[in-house]
Protein backbone atom coordinates (compact mmCIF):
# COMPACT_ATOMS: atom_id res chain seq x y z
CA UNK A 1 0.00 0.00 0.00
CA UNK A 2 1.57 3.33 -1.06
CA UNK A 3 1.68 6.40 1.13
CA UNK A 4 -1.12 8.24 -0.73
CA UNK A 5 -3.59 5.38 -0.16
CA UNK A 6 -2.61 5.41 3.52
CA UNK A 7 -2.99 9.18 3.59
CA UNK A 8 -6.54 8.91 2.22
CA UNK A 9 -7.57 6.43 4.92
CA UNK A 10 -5.96 8.55 7.62
CA UNK A 11 -7.69 11.69 6.34
CA UNK A 12 -11.10 10.00 6.60
CA UNK A 13 -10.56 9.48 10.33
CA UNK A 14 -8.88 12.81 11.09
CA UNK A 15 -11.49 14.89 9.24
CA UNK A 16 -14.41 12.96 10.76
CA UNK A 17 -15.81 11.77 7.45
CA UNK A 18 -15.34 15.00 5.47
CA UNK A 19 -13.77 14.51 2.04
CA UNK A 20 -10.68 16.69 1.53
CA UNK A 21 -8.44 15.50 -1.30
CA UNK A 22 -5.44 17.87 -1.62
CA UNK A 23 -4.25 16.53 -4.99
CA UNK A 24 -5.19 17.56 -8.55
CA UNK A 25 -8.24 15.72 -9.93
CA UNK A 26 -7.23 12.94 -12.32
CA UNK A 27 -3.67 12.66 -11.01
CA UNK A 28 -2.23 9.38 -9.74
CA UNK A 29 -1.90 10.85 -6.25
CA UNK A 30 -5.51 12.05 -6.31
CA UNK A 31 -6.77 8.59 -7.33
CA UNK A 32 -4.63 6.75 -4.76
CA UNK A 33 -5.76 9.13 -2.00
CA UNK A 34 -9.39 8.53 -3.00
CA UNK A 35 -8.87 4.77 -3.06
CA UNK A 36 -7.64 4.89 0.53
CA UNK A 37 -10.60 7.11 1.47
CA UNK A 38 -13.10 4.70 -0.13
CA UNK A 39 -11.55 1.73 1.65
CA UNK A 40 -11.89 3.58 4.96
CA UNK A 41 -15.57 4.27 4.25
CA UNK A 42 -16.20 0.56 3.65
CA UNK A 43 -14.52 -0.38 6.93
CA UNK A 44 -16.18 2.31 9.04
CA UNK A 45 -18.94 1.04 11.39
CA UNK A 46 -22.39 2.62 11.39
CA UNK A 47 -21.58 4.18 14.76
CA UNK A 48 -18.92 6.37 13.14
CA UNK A 49 -21.52 8.07 10.96
CA UNK A 50 -24.15 8.22 13.68
CA UNK A 51 -21.65 9.81 16.07
CA UNK A 52 -21.02 12.69 13.73
CA UNK A 53 -24.65 13.08 12.72
CA UNK A 54 -24.08 12.43 9.01
CA UNK A 55 -26.18 9.32 8.41
CA UNK A 56 -29.43 10.39 6.68
CA UNK A 57 -29.05 13.89 8.12
CA UNK A 58 -29.86 12.72 11.65
CA UNK A 59 -28.76 15.18 14.33
CA UNK A 60 -28.04 14.61 17.98
CA UNK A 61 -30.62 17.14 19.19
CA UNK A 62 -33.41 14.97 17.69
CA UNK A 63 -32.13 11.97 19.68
CA UNK A 64 -32.50 14.00 22.88
CA UNK A 65 -36.06 15.06 22.02
CA UNK A 66 -38.06 12.38 23.90
CA UNK A 67 -40.49 11.94 26.79
CA UNK A 68 -40.34 8.24 27.73
CA UNK A 69 -37.58 5.65 27.88
CA UNK A 70 -37.91 1.89 28.40
CA UNK A 71 -35.72 -1.21 28.49
CA UNK A 72 -36.47 -4.33 26.45
CA UNK A 73 -34.82 -7.64 25.52
CA UNK A 74 -34.90 -8.80 21.90
CA UNK A 75 -33.03 -11.69 20.27
CA UNK A 76 -30.32 -12.10 22.89
CA UNK A 77 -29.76 -8.35 23.10
CA UNK A 78 -30.90 -5.74 25.63
CA UNK A 79 -31.88 -2.27 24.43
CA UNK A 80 -32.82 1.01 26.01
CA UNK A 81 -35.53 2.55 23.85
CA UNK A 82 -36.94 6.07 23.62
CA UNK A 83 -40.39 7.02 22.36
CA UNK A 84 -38.81 9.11 19.58
CA UNK A 85 -37.53 5.94 17.89
CA UNK A 86 -33.93 6.05 19.14
CA UNK A 87 -32.36 2.89 20.62
CA UNK A 88 -29.26 2.09 22.68
CA UNK A 89 -27.79 -1.42 22.55
CA UNK A 90 -26.28 -2.40 25.88
CA UNK A 91 -22.89 -4.18 25.96
CA UNK A 92 -23.09 -7.87 26.80
CA UNK A 93 -22.04 -8.77 30.33
CA UNK A 94 -18.50 -10.10 30.36
CA UNK A 95 -18.25 -9.79 26.58
CA UNK A 96 -16.09 -7.65 24.34
CA UNK A 97 -17.51 -4.19 23.74
CA UNK A 98 -18.70 -3.89 20.13
CA UNK A 99 -18.49 -0.75 18.00
CA UNK A 100 -22.28 -0.18 18.05
CA UNK A 101 -22.69 -0.75 21.80
CA UNK A 102 -23.41 2.09 24.18
CA UNK A 103 -24.52 4.70 21.61
CA UNK A 104 -27.94 6.26 21.06
CA UNK A 105 -28.93 6.01 17.40
CA UNK A 106 -31.94 5.96 15.10
CA UNK A 107 -30.16 3.26 13.10
CA UNK A 108 -29.03 3.28 9.53
CA UNK A 109 -31.46 3.05 6.62
CA UNK A 110 -31.47 0.06 4.30
CA UNK A 111 -31.38 1.25 0.67
CA UNK A 112 -33.51 -1.67 -0.57
CA UNK A 113 -36.31 -1.49 2.02
CA UNK A 114 -36.15 1.98 3.60
CA UNK A 115 -36.25 0.50 7.13
CA UNK A 116 -33.84 1.64 9.86
CA UNK A 117 -31.52 -1.12 11.08
CA UNK A 118 -28.94 -1.56 13.83
CA UNK A 119 -26.52 -4.44 13.27
CA UNK A 120 -29.11 -6.37 11.24
CA UNK A 121 -32.01 -5.79 13.65
CA UNK A 122 -34.97 -3.70 12.51
CA UNK A 123 -35.32 -0.69 14.80
CA UNK A 124 -39.11 -0.50 14.44
CA UNK A 125 -39.54 -3.98 15.92
CA UNK A 126 -37.43 -3.05 18.95
CA UNK A 127 -39.44 0.14 19.51
CA UNK A 128 -42.77 -1.69 19.06
CA UNK A 129 -41.73 -4.33 21.60
CA UNK A 130 -40.75 -1.67 24.14
CA UNK A 131 -43.91 0.44 23.87
CA UNK A 132 -46.58 -1.95 22.52
CA UNK A 133 -45.50 -5.32 23.90
CA UNK A 134 -45.11 -8.62 22.06
CA UNK A 135 -46.94 -9.26 18.80
CA UNK A 136 -50.28 -11.08 19.40
CA UNK A 137 -49.16 -13.85 17.02
CA UNK A 138 -46.71 -14.60 14.21
CA UNK A 139 -49.22 -13.21 11.70
CA UNK A 140 -48.71 -9.69 13.02
CA UNK A 141 -46.27 -7.16 11.60
CA UNK A 142 -45.29 -3.64 12.67
CA UNK A 143 -47.23 -1.00 10.74
CA UNK A 144 -45.87 2.51 10.20
CA UNK A 145 -49.10 4.47 10.35
CA UNK A 146 -47.83 7.36 8.20
CA UNK A 147 -46.01 4.87 5.85
CA UNK A 148 -42.69 6.64 6.62
CA UNK A 149 -40.41 3.70 7.42
CA UNK A 150 -37.85 5.97 9.08
CA UNK A 151 -40.37 7.43 11.50
CA UNK A 152 -40.10 4.93 14.34
CA UNK A 153 -41.75 7.10 16.96
CA UNK A 154 -43.80 4.92 19.31
CA UNK A 155 -47.09 6.59 18.42
CA UNK A 156 -46.45 5.90 14.71
CA UNK A 157 -46.16 2.12 15.21
CA UNK A 158 -48.72 -0.60 15.88
CA UNK A 159 -49.02 -4.39 15.62
CA UNK A 160 -51.33 -5.37 12.79
CA UNK A 161 -51.89 -8.25 10.35
CA UNK A 162 -50.93 -7.74 6.71
CA UNK A 163 -54.59 -7.73 5.63
CA UNK A 164 -55.50 -5.25 8.36
CA UNK A 165 -52.61 -3.11 7.17
CA UNK A 166 -54.45 -2.78 3.86
CA UNK A 167 -57.97 -2.42 5.21
CA UNK A 168 -57.25 -0.17 8.23
CA UNK A 169 -54.51 2.10 6.91
CA UNK A 170 -56.14 4.61 4.53
CA UNK A 171 -52.75 5.66 3.15
CA UNK A 172 -51.81 2.13 2.13
CA UNK A 173 -55.32 1.56 0.79
CA UNK A 174 -55.14 4.71 -1.35
CA UNK A 175 -51.81 3.62 -2.84
CA UNK A 176 -53.31 0.23 -3.72
CA UNK A 177 -56.33 1.86 -5.37
CA UNK A 178 -54.01 3.99 -7.52
CA UNK A 179 -51.96 0.96 -8.52
CA UNK A 180 -54.74 -1.61 -9.06
CA UNK A 181 -57.92 0.38 -9.62
CA UNK A 182 -59.69 -1.06 -6.57
CA UNK A 183 -59.12 -3.23 -3.51
CA UNK A 184 -61.05 -6.09 -5.16
CA UNK A 185 -58.68 -6.02 -8.16
CA UNK A 186 -55.71 -6.18 -5.79
CA UNK A 187 -57.09 -9.11 -3.78
CA UNK A 188 -57.88 -11.06 -6.97
CA UNK A 189 -54.42 -10.62 -8.49
CA UNK A 190 -51.87 -8.69 -6.41
CA UNK A 191 -49.07 -9.45 -8.89
CA UNK A 192 -50.52 -7.33 -11.70
CA UNK A 193 -50.97 -3.58 -11.06
CA UNK A 194 -53.27 -1.94 -13.62
CA UNK A 195 -53.35 1.73 -12.73
CA UNK A 196 -50.74 4.31 -11.76
CA UNK A 197 -48.10 2.11 -10.19
CA UNK A 198 -46.32 4.05 -7.45
CA UNK A 199 -42.55 3.43 -7.36
CA UNK A 200 -40.80 2.18 -4.23
CA UNK A 201 -39.14 5.48 -3.38
CA UNK A 202 -37.73 5.85 0.14
CA UNK A 203 -35.82 9.11 -0.36
CA UNK A 204 -38.62 11.22 1.13
CA UNK A 205 -38.59 9.20 4.35
CA UNK A 206 -36.66 10.52 7.34
CA UNK A 207 -36.60 10.61 11.12
CA UNK A 208 -38.89 13.34 12.43
CA UNK A 209 -39.68 15.28 15.57
CA UNK A 210 -43.05 14.94 17.33
CA UNK A 211 -44.30 18.16 15.72
CA UNK A 212 -43.12 17.12 12.24
CA UNK A 213 -44.73 13.71 12.66
CA UNK A 214 -48.13 15.23 13.41
CA UNK A 215 -47.90 17.76 10.56
CA UNK A 216 -46.76 15.18 8.00
CA UNK A 217 -49.50 12.66 8.82
CA UNK A 218 -52.07 15.47 8.50
CA UNK A 219 -50.79 16.35 5.02
CA UNK A 220 -50.72 12.72 3.87
CA UNK A 221 -54.28 12.27 5.14
CA UNK A 222 -55.37 15.33 3.14
CA UNK A 223 -53.87 13.72 0.04
CA UNK A 224 -55.81 10.50 0.77
CA UNK A 225 -59.03 12.49 1.17
CA UNK A 226 -58.39 14.49 -2.03
CA UNK A 227 -58.40 11.38 -4.25
CA UNK A 228 -55.64 12.87 -6.44
CA UNK A 229 -52.63 11.07 -7.90
CA UNK A 230 -49.27 12.60 -6.95
CA UNK A 231 -47.36 14.04 -9.90
CA UNK A 232 -44.00 15.71 -10.36
CA UNK A 233 -41.61 17.00 -7.71
CA UNK A 234 -40.63 15.18 -4.54
CA UNK A 235 -42.82 13.71 -1.80
CA UNK A 236 -40.78 15.28 0.98
CA UNK A 237 -41.50 18.79 -0.29
CA UNK A 238 -45.16 18.61 0.69
CA UNK A 239 -44.99 16.02 3.47
CA UNK A 240 -42.56 18.08 5.54
CA UNK A 241 -43.48 21.55 4.29
CA UNK A 242 -46.79 23.40 4.24
CA UNK A 243 -45.89 25.09 0.95
CA UNK A 244 -47.29 22.53 -1.48
CA UNK A 245 -49.96 19.94 -2.01
CA UNK A 246 -49.73 16.77 -4.14
CA UNK A 247 -51.39 18.35 -7.15
CA UNK A 248 -49.01 21.33 -7.13
CA UNK A 249 -45.57 19.73 -7.17
CA UNK A 250 -44.34 20.99 -10.51
CA UNK A 251 -45.50 24.58 -9.93
CA UNK A 252 -43.79 24.93 -6.58
CA UNK A 253 -40.48 23.29 -7.51
CA UNK A 254 -39.96 25.43 -10.63
CA UNK A 255 -39.08 29.02 -9.77
CA UNK A 256 -37.77 32.13 -11.46
CA UNK A 257 -33.99 32.32 -11.12
CA UNK A 258 -31.93 35.47 -10.65
CA UNK A 259 -31.54 35.62 -14.44
CA UNK A 260 -34.62 37.04 -16.21
CA UNK A 261 -36.29 34.39 -18.37
CA UNK A 262 -34.33 31.52 -16.81
CA UNK A 263 -35.96 29.16 -14.31
CA UNK A 264 -34.65 26.68 -11.73
CA UNK A 265 -36.30 23.41 -10.64
CA UNK A 266 -35.45 21.44 -7.48
CA UNK A 267 -32.74 24.07 -7.06
CA UNK A 268 -33.27 25.63 -3.68
CA UNK A 269 -30.66 28.43 -3.60
CA UNK A 270 -31.50 31.53 -5.71
CA UNK A 271 -29.09 31.27 -8.63
CA UNK A 272 -27.91 33.27 -11.65
CA UNK A 273 -27.29 31.62 -15.04
CA UNK A 274 -25.23 34.28 -16.87
CA UNK A 275 -24.96 32.52 -20.28
CA UNK A 276 -28.58 31.39 -20.54
CA UNK A 277 -30.22 32.53 -23.81
CA UNK A 278 -33.94 33.19 -24.06
CA UNK A 279 -36.08 30.16 -24.78
CA UNK A 280 -38.04 31.51 -27.74
CA UNK A 281 -36.10 29.74 -30.46
CA UNK A 282 -36.31 25.98 -31.01
CA UNK A 283 -32.51 25.87 -31.20
CA UNK A 284 -32.09 27.59 -27.80
CA UNK A 285 -30.50 24.57 -26.14
CA UNK A 286 -28.08 24.05 -29.04
CA UNK A 287 -27.03 27.67 -28.70
CA UNK A 288 -26.72 27.25 -24.94
CA UNK A 289 -24.51 24.18 -25.42
CA UNK A 290 -22.17 26.17 -27.66
CA UNK A 291 -21.89 28.95 -25.06
CA UNK A 292 -21.11 26.52 -22.22
CA UNK A 293 -17.48 25.87 -23.08
CA UNK A 294 -15.26 24.26 -20.42
CA UNK A 295 -14.19 26.88 -17.89
CA UNK A 296 -17.12 29.23 -18.53
CA UNK A 297 -19.33 30.15 -15.57
CA UNK A 298 -22.53 28.09 -15.68
CA UNK A 299 -24.17 29.45 -12.53
CA UNK A 300 -23.52 31.75 -9.61
CA UNK A 301 -25.10 31.91 -6.13
CA UNK A 302 -24.26 33.19 -2.67
CA UNK A 303 -22.00 30.14 -2.28
CA UNK A 304 -19.84 31.06 -5.27
CA UNK A 305 -19.52 30.41 -9.00
CA UNK A 306 -19.63 27.02 -10.71
CA UNK A 307 -17.66 26.55 -13.91
CA UNK A 308 -18.46 24.18 -16.78
CA UNK A 309 -16.56 20.90 -16.94
CA UNK A 310 -18.59 19.60 -19.90
CA UNK A 311 -21.97 20.34 -21.49
CA UNK A 312 -23.68 17.94 -23.93
CA UNK A 313 -27.04 17.56 -25.60
CA UNK A 314 -28.62 14.15 -25.13
CA UNK A 315 -30.27 12.19 -27.94
CA UNK A 316 -33.65 13.33 -26.54
CA UNK A 317 -32.63 17.01 -26.81
CA UNK A 318 -31.92 17.73 -23.14
CA UNK A 319 -28.77 19.61 -22.16
CA UNK A 320 -26.66 17.82 -19.54
CA UNK A 321 -23.95 19.73 -17.68
CA UNK A 322 -21.18 18.90 -15.19
CA UNK A 323 -19.89 21.84 -13.14
CA UNK A 324 -17.17 22.46 -10.57
CA UNK A 325 -17.68 24.95 -7.74
CA UNK A 326 -14.79 27.33 -7.14
CA UNK A 327 -13.23 27.23 -3.67
CA UNK A 328 -12.97 24.48 -1.08
CA UNK A 329 -16.48 23.04 -0.98
CA UNK A 330 -16.91 19.55 0.49
CA UNK A 331 -18.90 18.49 -2.58
CA UNK A 332 -17.24 20.44 -5.36
CA UNK A 333 -18.89 18.84 -8.40
CA UNK A 334 -22.51 18.95 -9.57
CA UNK A 335 -24.67 17.88 -12.48
CA UNK A 336 -27.58 19.76 -14.01
CA UNK A 337 -30.25 19.03 -16.59
CA UNK A 338 -31.45 21.90 -18.79
CA UNK A 339 -34.73 21.64 -20.70
CA UNK A 340 -36.95 23.92 -22.76
CA UNK A 341 -40.62 24.10 -21.75
CA UNK A 342 -43.20 26.57 -23.08
CA UNK A 343 -40.49 28.83 -24.53
CA UNK A 344 -38.70 28.94 -21.18
CA UNK A 345 -35.36 27.41 -20.22
CA UNK A 346 -35.42 25.43 -16.97
CA UNK A 347 -32.35 24.34 -15.00
CA UNK A 348 -32.85 21.27 -12.83
CA UNK A 349 -30.39 20.14 -10.18
CA UNK A 350 -29.10 16.61 -10.60
CA UNK A 351 -27.16 16.44 -7.32
CA UNK A 352 -23.73 17.28 -5.92
CA UNK A 353 -20.70 15.00 -5.67
CA UNK A 354 -17.38 14.66 -3.88
CA UNK A 355 -15.56 13.62 -7.05
CA UNK A 356 -15.59 14.18 -10.78
CA UNK A 357 -15.95 10.40 -11.18
CA UNK A 358 -19.23 10.49 -9.25
CA UNK A 359 -20.53 13.44 -11.27
CA UNK A 360 -19.49 11.74 -14.53
CA UNK A 361 -21.55 8.64 -13.71
CA UNK A 362 -24.64 10.76 -12.98
CA UNK A 363 -23.99 12.73 -16.19
CA UNK A 364 -23.91 9.53 -18.26
CA UNK A 365 -27.15 8.34 -16.66
CA UNK A 366 -28.80 11.61 -17.72
CA UNK A 367 -27.46 11.21 -21.25
CA UNK A 368 -28.54 7.54 -21.22
CA UNK A 369 -25.20 6.40 -22.67
CA UNK A 370 -22.72 3.63 -21.76
CA UNK A 371 -20.75 5.27 -18.97
CA UNK A 372 -17.20 4.00 -19.22
CA UNK A 373 -17.06 4.20 -23.02
CA UNK A 374 -18.53 7.70 -23.11
CA UNK A 375 -16.23 9.01 -20.39
CA UNK A 376 -13.22 7.60 -22.23
CA UNK A 377 -14.26 9.45 -25.39
CA UNK A 378 -14.83 12.71 -23.53
CA UNK A 379 -11.71 12.54 -21.40
CA UNK A 380 -13.68 12.18 -18.17
CA UNK A 381 -12.42 9.95 -15.34
CA UNK A 382 -14.22 6.66 -14.67
CA UNK A 383 -13.91 4.27 -11.77
CA UNK A 384 -14.72 3.64 -8.11
CA UNK A 385 -15.07 6.75 -5.96
CA UNK A 386 -16.35 7.91 -2.58
CA UNK A 387 -19.66 8.85 -4.28
CA UNK A 388 -20.38 5.15 -4.82
CA UNK A 389 -20.76 4.79 -1.04
CA UNK A 390 -22.36 8.08 0.01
Amino acid sequence: MNKFIKEGGKSFQENKGRYRNPYSSGSRRHNDFERGWSQAVKRAPDSFFNEYGETNGITSNLIEDYERERRVAHRDEVYRVRDNGAIFREPKEGGRRRSLDGKWTFGRSCKSTGYMNLAGQKVHRVVALAFHGEAPSEKYVVDHIDTNRRNNRAENLRWITRLENILMNPITLRRIELSYGSLDEFLQNPSEPKGTELPQNYEWMRTVSKQEAKASIDRIQKWVDSGKSPKGGQLGEWIYSAKTTPGEFSKETTKQSLTPGAFQRNWWVPTEFPLCPDGCGEDSLSLYEALLAPGEIFCRSKYGASKVVIAELSASGQLCVITMLEGNAVKQFAVALVVRESESIIHESGGTFFTLEGAAKAHCRQLDVPGETHCDRRGLPWGESIDDYC
